[in-house]
Parts: structure tokens; C-alpha cells; sequence
């Protein structure tokens, strides 16, 4: 017996956590057949490995990559599965679907970056193309086409099927699809297997076989072995022209952007919803992709002061919700309240004004001054720029009374001074009499044409 640790995590390793997980999608019995299905993937791969070096043929082994391929579909039908079994955890507030997201991502691109490998193989080939040995190609063909063909038709693979058919079309489709209609005038009833479009990983097994079959009868008859890398090529393009879309599609999800067939239907909800009752203002509206087929988005909505915040929010969460499977509205009310008065130490040093405002007027150095004339001297050189030497910098500072400069709505007297006392109190500066004339109020003031010792205006 041991010391018992109470609240203590046991420590799994990476192994432990990975067969816990299994177990749980092993629990469902549709994982049973996914799981007999990889089986045989492995084995009929690694039969045709050992084939594909025993022929030397490089078109076997690009048709043979997409059995590979079918391997990671496989793959990503568990990791569906064990999605739908998981619930979103506080860490993963929004579920693990994006999982197959990735899933499909990481497939198309590994498809295509061994589709890129072919390409580098069959160039060098060219340069110096190897005998083919036809012995065993047409059979690893067969068996390559019928295990690609049973395992797409049987296994439901809900992360693939929706990708092929939301993405957009590749040029091989858009070929087929051309020949499609035009065989499709003839017999009518082949529209119902061509139109619209082919699924995408039948038409590539299809065309891979066909090409295949193409190189082992120009062999036997001709021996012309360097057909065998032009198939290789071919196959190669249209692994690459295929997957490139789903790629697209797959890695625009991850990005969290919104797809462009519903931004139109977004728009028409988000102008319902701000004509509802109550509503002032919809903004800050994101909506992305959280996976296949699902949406998640968040909006904030401005509503009135008396509007019902649980009676708009269920209005505008109905609306939306048709399109968008998670949602985050945020409702706030319309604030218009004026801000407060200031208060605090700005208020209380405004409060306590001295009676008189001295505005310092800058003064000029002696030397700049004409003794004659009392007006500043023409500078010796050019002035800098924006530098004015104007009479103004003569004058005295200037004293405001604080009567007329108290702020507003502070608690002061304000309004209109009556005109007495505007004459009475008047502007004034050190030195100046405190008597105003009828006229500008300033008696020490010279008028126009000054003033002689009577009093009387010189003519």
C-alpha cells in the first residue's frame, strides 16, 4: 500500500490518449467497416508497390497514389466520426468539427504533392526512358480501379462528399461534362449518371484505368515505352486539376472567411433584422465558416432606451438562426445622455480665478529700438521665416478682469453686462486713468490728431 494522493491527475502519455480516443470511435459500428475498408486499402497498396517496381512502369505507380489517397479519405471518415461522438469542451468552446476541415486539407495537398513527384520522375524519364515490362500492369489496373470504385461507393464519407460538391468544378469535369451533354442528346437517358457534374474521384479512377489501358496496348503492339510516361504525366495533371479546388475550398474554411454563395441571404437577414421594432443600429456583424455546412458568427445590436432586450433578442437570434447555427448577439441600449459637468481639482481651481488676467505681450531688445522714433529698427538682414517685427511687440501686457471671462454653467453670474457698468469697469493697463471718454471709454489715449494742453483737438 502506498501514500494516496488525493485530487491528483494521472499523467497518460500521447500512446494512452490516442487508444482512449480510438476505443471511442471503435464503440460506433459504423467505424467497423471504415476499419475493414483500411485493411484491405493496405494490402492491395502494397501489392501494387511491389508490382509497380517489378513492371517499372511510372503510370501504375501514379494511379497507385490515388489508392494512398483513398487510404486518407478513409482516415478522414474516422476523425467525422469521432466529431459527432466528442462535445465541445470549455477549452474548444466551438466543437472539433474544423478537425475535418484540416483533414480534407492535408489530404488534397499530400494527393497533390505526390501528383508533383510523378512530374519530377517522368521528366528524368524522358531524358532516358527504361523498357516496361507489361507482364503484370493490365492486372494491377483492375485491381487498383475495382478496390478505388468499391471503396468511394460503399463508404459514406460526409467530409469529401460535401467538398466535391461545394467546390468548384476541375477542367476534367468541365470536359466530361461537355461531352456528357452531347451524349446525353443522344441517349437521354444517360443524363441521370453524367449531369450535372460527375463525382470527381470516380472520373479520375476512370480516366487513370483508361490511360492505363492505353499505355499496355501501345506496348505489346509497338513497344512504345515512352507512352507509358505521357500516362504517368496525364495522371499526374489530373490528380493535381482535381484536388487543387477542394484544397481551395478547404483551406478558405480554415481562414475563417464567408462563403460567397451566402453573403447575399446574410444581407437580407441583417436588413431584416434592423428594421425589427426596437432595433437602432446593427454593426460589428462576422460571420465565418466553423465547418462543412455549419456558420458561426457574432453581431452587436443598438437598441432603444425603452426597447425589451430578451423580446429583441429572441427576434433578431430567430432570424438569424436559420442561416447561422452559432450565434453571439450582444444588445446594448442607446446611451444620450449628456457627459456630467467637469469636476474634481480642474473645477475647483476654475472656481478660484484671480480677479485679473495678464497676458504677457513679448518685448523687443534694446538695440532693436529706433531712439527717434520709438519703432523697431529695419533688421540688418533678412528675417527668418515667419518671423514678423511688427509695433505690436511694443505694447504693455494687457489685463482682463475675470467678470467677463468666468466659464459657463459653473455656478457664476452670467449674461449680458448692462452698459454702465461696461463703461464703468472698461480695459486698462498700469498707468492709465481709470475715467473713460464718451466715445472709446480711454481718456489718456491721444485721438487721430492728438490733443493740445486745453484739451482741444488739433486740427
Amino acid at each position: 500500500m502506498g501514500t494516496i494522493h488525493l485530487f491528483r491527475k494521472s499523467q497518460r502519455s500521447f500512446v494512452g490518449k490516442l487508444s482512449q480516443e480510438f476505443k471511442l470511435v471503435a464503440a460506433d459500428r459504423r467505424s467497423w467497416k471504415i476499419l475493414l475498408f483500411g485493411a484491405i486499402n493496405l494490402l492491395c497498396t502494397g501489392f501494387l508497390l511491389m508490382w509497380c517496381s517489378s513492371t517499372n512502369s511510372i503510370a501504375l505507380t501514379a494511379y497507385t497514389y490515388l489508392t494512398i489517397f483513398d487510404l486518407f479519405s478513409l482516415v478522414t471518415c474516422l476523425i467525422s466520426y469521432w466529431v459527432m461522438v466528442r462535445k465541445p469542451s470549455p477549452v474548444y468552446s466551438f466543437g472539433f468539427e474544423r478537425l475535418e476541415v484540416l483533414a480534407v486539407f492535408a489530404s488534397t495537398v499530400l494527393a497533390q504533392l505526390g501528383a508533383l513527384f510523378i512530374l519530377k520522375e517522368s521528366v528524368e524519364r524522358f531524358l532516358e526512358q527504361p523498357e516496361i515490362h507489361t507482364g503484370r500492369l493490365l492486372v494491377g489496373t483492375f485491381v487498383a480501379l475495382t478496390f478505388n470504385l468499391f471503396t468511394m461507393l460503399s463508404v459514406r464519407n460526409k467530409p469529401f462528399a460535401y467538398v466535391s460538391e461545394a467546390a468548384t468544378t476541375s477542367w476534367l469535369q468541365e470536359h466530361v461534362a461537355d461531352l456528357s451533354r452531347s451524349l446525353c442528346g443522344i441517349i437521354p437517358g444517360l443524363s441521370s449518371i453524367f449531369l450535372p457534374r460527375m463525382n470527381p474521384f470516380v472520373l479520375i479512377d476512370l480516366a487513370g484505368a483508361f490511360a492505363l489501358c492505353i499505355t499496355y496496348m501501345l506496348i505489346e503492339i509497338n513497344n512504345y515505352f515512352a507512352v507509358d510516361t505521357a500516362s504517368a504525366i496525364a495522371i499526374a495533371l489530373m490528380t493535381v486539376g482535381t484536388m487543387y479546388p477542394m484544397s481551395v475550398y478547404s483551406g478558405k474554411v480554415l481562414l475563417q472567411t464567408t462563403p460567397p454563395h451566402v453573403i447575399g441571404q446574410l444581407d437580407k437577414l441583417i436588413r431584416e433584422v434592423s428594421t425589427l421594432d426596437g432595433v437602432l443600429e446593427v454593426r460589428n456583424e462576422h460571420f465565418w465558416t466553423l465547418g462543412f455546412g455549419s456558420l458561426a458568427g457574432s453581431v452587436h445590436v443598438r437598441i432603444r432606451r425603452d426597447a425589451n432586450e430578451q423580446m429583441v433578442l429572441a427576434h433578431v437570434t430567430n432570424r438569424l438562426y436559420t442561416l447561422v447555427s452559432t450565434l453571439t448577439v450582444q444588445i446594448f441600449k442607446d446611451d444620450w445622455m449628456r457627459p456630467a459637468l467637469i469636476s474634481g481639482p480642474v473645477a475647483t481651481n476654475m472656481l478660484n480665478l484671480p480677479d485679473h488676467h495678464i497676458i504677457p505681450m513679448p518685448t523687443l531688445k534694446s538695440d532693436e529700438l529706433n531712439p527717434l522714433t520709438s519703432t523697431p529698427a529695419k533688421p540688418s538682414t533678412a528675417p527668418p521665416e515667419f518671423s514678423f517685427n511688427t509695433p505690436g511687440k511694443n505694447m504693455t501686457p494687457v489685463i482682463l478682469l475675470n467678470t467677463q471671462t468666468r466659464p459657463y454653467g459653473l455656478g457664476m453670474n452670467h449674461g449680458s453686462t448692462p452698459y454702465s457698468n461696461m463703461f464703468s469697469q472698461g480695459f486698462g493697463a498700469p498707468g492709465m486713468g481709470t475715467t473713460q471718454g464718451f466715445r472709446t471709454g480711454f481718456t489718456n489715449i491721444p485721438s487721430k490728431y492728438g490733443t493740445n494742453s486745453r484739451g482741444q483737438s488739433r486740427p
